[in-house]
């Protein structure tokens, strides 16, 4: 059984209509208790490039710092950053100055990448899976040489920061988050990371509604959860378990709700309101759903998506903390 953790939430979104939106958008994720505000590292605007994946229109760095320079008390950081678009030791490099910025409100999220038309459209390589893990693999090593501070002598074979210090100074202790659903990325996550995000296995390279019914339902997520402790071993119970709510609602017509979204995964509605990634329901019922979760498979981070968010407020203030 998971060591049980305080819960806390995050709020993502990946777009706005102005600045001006952009910057209610994080406040209002600070005056309501949230936790932390992420984006995701994807590029594509509207087009067949984006292979079913929502556009996102705010590139996740500046977006990051604005967020930051709004707020006073909010992290800031990104599920997940895709190791594959940029030079390992640039990457860390510019989530370390959004963290010496901010004051040390940054989690610095890291991921393989997946999604293989955004690769092929930015003309970036899509390497084989096991080679994108490498390079994950070896941007971890990166950000905590400059995390821990001196002389950098990291020399992979993808990823390379040798000789040089990592400037500037984290001011915080810059958690590491690794996310992925893969058993190698987990049992990586398990044994390098501060906060694990369980995603989707997204060995298909594109949205499929069929991988997610196949491995996030609640057997699947058990799974994932082992994994991590295979990795992890003795420090299972010093992760922080983080899971992203993609179906969700806050609502008093739970029913008819569910069975519209449930439709739309090809699930019935039953397995829909167990499937880890959705939360639908009244403000008491998805605390004491989420209170279940906790207890079963360990969550007790959760992020939000930003068309998810409505009137989540009230489960905000009940579980923070708690």
């Amino acid at each position: 059984m998971p060591l049980k953790k305080p819960f806390r939430f995050s709020w993502q979104a990946y777009d706005a209509e102005t600045p001006e939106d952009w910057r209610r958008k994080v406040q209002s994720a600070e005056a309501q208790g949230f936790s932390a505000f992420h984006l995701a590292d994807h590029y594509l605007g509207p087009g067949p490039a984006t292979w079913g994946h929502p556009p996102q229109d705010l590139a996740a760095v500046p977006a990051m710092a604005m967020a930051a320079e709004a707020t006073t008390t909010l992290k800031v950081g990104c599920r997940v950053f895709c190791t594959g678009y940029r030079p390992a030791a640039v990457l860390v490099k510019e989530a370390m100055t959004i963290d010496f910025l901010s004051n040390g409100r940054l989690e610095l999220g890291l991921g393989a990448g997946w999604i293989e038309g955004e690769y092929e459209a930015m003309g970036v390589p899509y390497d084989p899976i096991g080679r994108r893990i490498d390079r994950l693999e070896e941007t971890i090593k990166i950000a905590k040489a400059h995390r821990a501070g001196g002389i950098m002598n990291v020399d992979g074979n993808q990823a390379r920061a040798v000789g040089f210090e990592g400037t500037p100074r984290p001011r915080g202790k810059v958690p590491i988050m690794i996310g992925g659903g893969s058993p190698r990325v987990l049992r990586l996550a398990g044994r390098e990371a501060d906060i694990v995000s369980l995603n989707f296995n997204n060995k298909a390279g594109k949205m499929d509604s069929s991988n997610i019914a196949a491995y996030s339902t609640a057997d699947g997520t058990m799974d994932k959860i082992n994994w991590i402790r295979e990795g992890a071993g003795d420090r299972f119970d010093d992760i922080e378990i983080e899971i992203g709510i993609y179906f969700g609602a806050v609502t008093d017509n739970q029913k008819a709700t569910a069975e519209a979204m449930a439709r739309q995964m090809d699930m019935d509605p039953d397995t829909f309101l167990s499937f880890p990634h959705a939360l639908v329901g009244s403000v008491d019922y998805i605390c004491e759903e989420l209170e279940r979760r906790r207890e079963l498979y360990g969550f007790s981070y959760v992020s939000i998506l930003d068309r998810c968010v409505d009137g989540f407020a009230p489960v905000v203030a009940r579980l923070t903390g708690t």
